[in-house]
């Protein structure tokens, strides 16, 4: 299933590319779509102002999926062309299957609630319609199972148009 969300992710990336017009090739993006890693995830990042972005990850994995929405604040990093900060918070519902309700009994509950933050590195290709981010995003699910998640550090490429 994890193969096959990355392939598919691939080939829409690579869809969403041969039908945009215009490819962001300076060091600043408006919207990029790709893939992310850890957790395996399909990202759009979207800017809405300068500085101020939305991000959805669609995840999914052995268990389910989940479906998480982002709020980021981006800064400029002085002297690094291309390269931001930036952190932000959000929220994720997530679905648990079958296999989930099998492996964990008393964990009965096939939905998910709760709420993220996230804050990492985002840089942007000056010649190519290539953006790349690293961050750290916690969440804490706050219905359903309740637990904290703090090992999320993920990877990111997408294309921007």
């Amino acid at each position: 299933m994890k193969n096959l969300s990355v392939v598919l992710a691939l080939v829409l990336v690579m869809g969403a590319g041969s039908a945009a017009n215009a490819q962001s090739m300076g060091s600043e993006y408006k919207t990029a779509l790709g893939v992310k890693f850890y957790p395996g995830a399909v990202t759009l990042k979207h800017f809405y102002k300068d500085n101020k972005a939305v991000e959805g990850l669609l995840s999914f994995w052995r268990y389910g999926a989940r479906i998480t929405v982002l709020h980021e604040w981006h800064g400029d990093i002085n002297n690094a062309r291309g390269l931001k900060w930036y952190a932000g918070g959000g929220a994720h519902l997530g679905f648990w299957n079958s296999d989930w309700k099998d492996r964990y009994p008393s964990r009965d509950h096939g939905v998910q609630l709760g709420i993220d933050g996230v804050v990492g590195l985002d840089y942007k290709f000056t010649d190519a319609p290539i953006n790349l981010s690293l961050d750290w995003q916690p969440s804490f699910n706050i219905a359903g199972y309740s637990y904290f998640e703090g090992s999320w550090v993920g990877l990111a490429i997408r294309y921007t148009f």
